[in-house]
């Protein structure tokens, strides 16, 4: 089975952070290096995988080498649960709500069915009927308060 960059790359950011407690640092040159790609790749994937949605705060250095550090955020349920709620805002994208559910699943703040649950209520399938610039917004709301009746 072969791989497509992306996905090895991330594998093995992943595998660094479970060696090292979730936590990664990586000269993003040398990492290139080491996986075959152009530096450009990496971001790519940190920029798209390794969301602060997804769980994880991504610090850069430069100069003396310079490196990218990856953390692995991890706070209590009720922690986290409140922390999607007050970064969320007034409007919610469904890809956005869907990373989020996936990473609330992931933490075992939720489970698989409630985000199930939750994710069929803010669908655009299921908001179709309100108005497009108005989905968002609705979506954001009822997301909102679906994590609320979780906790």
């Amino acid at each position: 089975m072969d791989l497509k960059i992306s996905d090895l790359i991330t594998q093995r950011i992943l595998q660094l952070m479970e060696q090292t407690d979730g936590t990664a640092e990586i000269q993003r040159n040398d990492f290139a290096q080491q996986i075959g790609c152009v530096p450009s790749q990496i971001n790519y994937v940190l920029t798209s995988r390794f969301t602060p949605e997804q769980g994880y705060a991504i610090e850069s250095r430069r100069g003396g080498g310079g490196y990218i550090k990856i953390t692995r955020i991890t706070t209590t349920g009720q922690n986290l649960l409140m922390h999607v709620i007050n970064t969320i805002g007034d409007t919610l994208d469904e890809n956005t709500a869907r990373i989020l559910l996936e990473n609330l699943t992931y933490q075992q703040v939720l489970t698989a069915k409630a985000a199930q649950l939750i994710f069929a209520a803010v669908s655009d399938k299921s908001l179709r009927q309100a108005k497009a610039d108005l989905r968002d917004s609705l979506r954001a709301t009822i997301f909102k308060n679906m994590l609320l009746c979780a906790q």
